[in-house]
Protein backbone atom coordinates (compact mmCIF):
# COMPACT_ATOMS: atom_id res chain seq x y z
CA UNK A 1 0.00 0.00 0.00
CA UNK A 2 1.47 3.32 -1.08
CA UNK A 3 0.98 6.23 1.27
CA UNK A 4 1.72 9.87 0.49
CA UNK A 5 2.19 12.29 3.36
CA UNK A 6 2.22 16.03 2.78
CA UNK A 7 3.69 18.53 5.20
CA UNK A 8 4.79 22.14 5.31
CA UNK A 9 1.48 23.93 5.10
CA UNK A 10 0.54 26.82 7.33
CA UNK A 11 -0.43 30.45 7.45
CA UNK A 12 1.75 33.08 5.83
CA UNK A 13 1.40 36.73 4.94
CA UNK A 14 1.11 37.85 1.31
CA UNK A 15 4.52 37.87 -0.30
CA UNK A 16 5.77 35.12 1.99
CA UNK A 17 7.07 31.65 1.20
CA UNK A 18 6.34 28.07 2.13
CA UNK A 19 7.83 24.76 1.09
CA UNK A 20 5.55 21.75 0.91
CA UNK A 21 6.88 18.21 1.08
CA UNK A 22 5.34 14.99 -0.17
CA UNK A 23 6.94 11.84 1.18
CA UNK A 24 6.03 8.39 -0.10
CA UNK A 25 6.07 5.16 1.90
CA UNK A 26 7.71 3.32 -0.99
CA UNK A 27 10.17 4.32 -3.70
CA UNK A 28 7.70 5.45 -6.32
CA UNK A 29 8.03 9.19 -6.73
CA UNK A 30 11.02 8.91 -9.05
CA UNK A 31 9.30 6.57 -11.51
CA UNK A 32 5.79 7.98 -11.94
CA UNK A 33 4.41 11.42 -12.74
CA UNK A 34 3.89 13.43 -9.56
CA UNK A 35 1.71 16.47 -9.23
CA UNK A 36 0.74 19.05 -6.68
CA UNK A 37 -2.93 19.97 -6.82
CA UNK A 38 -4.94 22.44 -4.79
CA UNK A 39 -8.57 22.93 -3.96
CA UNK A 40 -10.02 26.12 -2.59
CA UNK A 41 -13.46 26.25 -0.94
CA UNK A 42 -16.20 26.07 -3.54
CA UNK A 43 -13.76 25.40 -6.37
CA UNK A 44 -12.64 22.34 -8.27
CA UNK A 45 -9.29 20.72 -7.60
CA UNK A 46 -6.68 22.06 -10.01
CA UNK A 47 -3.18 21.03 -11.02
CA UNK A 48 -0.60 23.48 -9.74
CA UNK A 49 2.66 21.82 -10.78
CA UNK A 50 3.84 18.47 -12.07
CA UNK A 51 7.10 16.61 -12.56
CA UNK A 52 7.61 13.71 -14.92
CA UNK A 53 9.91 10.73 -14.50
CA UNK A 54 12.35 12.50 -16.82
CA UNK A 55 12.39 15.55 -14.59
CA UNK A 56 10.35 17.66 -16.97
CA UNK A 57 8.18 20.10 -15.05
CA UNK A 58 4.99 21.96 -15.83
CA UNK A 59 3.09 24.69 -14.02
CA UNK A 60 -0.29 26.34 -14.00
CA UNK A 61 -0.12 29.81 -15.49
CA UNK A 62 -1.21 31.30 -12.17
CA UNK A 63 1.93 30.08 -10.38
CA UNK A 64 4.61 30.27 -13.08
CA UNK A 65 7.65 32.11 -11.86
CA UNK A 66 6.55 31.80 -8.22
CA UNK A 67 6.34 28.06 -7.54
CA UNK A 68 8.98 25.40 -8.15
CA UNK A 69 8.47 21.65 -8.03
CA UNK A 70 11.47 19.44 -7.36
CA UNK A 71 12.29 15.88 -6.40
CA UNK A 72 14.84 14.24 -4.12
CA UNK A 73 15.07 10.62 -5.23
CA UNK A 74 17.25 9.62 -2.28
CA UNK A 75 14.60 10.83 0.15
CA UNK A 76 11.68 9.67 -2.00
CA UNK A 77 10.21 13.13 -1.58
CA UNK A 78 8.77 15.75 -3.90
CA UNK A 79 8.73 19.40 -2.89
CA UNK A 80 6.78 22.47 -3.86
CA UNK A 81 8.58 25.71 -3.13
CA UNK A 82 6.06 28.53 -3.08
CA UNK A 83 7.28 32.12 -3.17
CA UNK A 84 5.51 35.47 -3.47
CA UNK A 85 2.36 33.91 -2.12
CA UNK A 86 -0.95 35.61 -2.75
CA UNK A 87 -4.29 35.35 -0.94
CA UNK A 88 -5.66 33.50 -3.97
CA UNK A 89 -3.14 30.72 -3.33
CA UNK A 90 -5.11 29.80 -0.21
CA UNK A 91 -6.28 26.20 -0.56
CA UNK A 92 -5.72 22.65 0.56
CA UNK A 93 -2.74 21.30 -1.35
CA UNK A 94 -2.60 17.63 -2.34
CA UNK A 95 0.19 15.47 -3.64
CA UNK A 96 -0.61 12.95 -6.36
CA UNK A 97 1.41 10.06 -7.73
CA UNK A 98 -0.08 8.65 -10.91
CA UNK A 99 0.92 4.99 -10.91
CA UNK A 100 -1.86 3.77 -13.17
CA UNK A 101 0.65 2.60 -15.76
CA UNK A 102 2.49 0.49 -13.17
CA UNK A 103 0.07 -0.57 -10.46
CA UNK A 104 -3.27 0.58 -11.80
CA UNK A 105 -3.64 3.01 -8.94
CA UNK A 106 -3.67 6.78 -8.61
CA UNK A 107 -2.40 7.80 -5.17
CA UNK A 108 -3.32 10.90 -3.19
CA UNK A 109 -2.09 12.38 0.05
CA UNK A 110 -4.37 13.67 2.76
CA UNK A 111 -3.72 17.32 1.94
CA UNK A 112 -2.14 20.22 3.75
CA UNK A 113 -3.75 23.61 4.32
CA UNK A 114 -2.07 26.74 2.99
CA UNK A 115 -3.53 30.06 4.07
CA UNK A 116 -2.23 33.36 2.78
CA UNK A 117 -3.61 36.21 4.80
CA UNK A 118 -2.52 39.46 6.39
Amino acid sequence: QVQLVESGGGTVQPGGSLRLSCAASVSILSIVPVGWYRQAPGKERELVAGIERTGTTNYADSVKGRFTISRDNAKNTVYLQMNSLKPEDTAVYYCNADSRSFTGHNYWGQGTQVTVSS
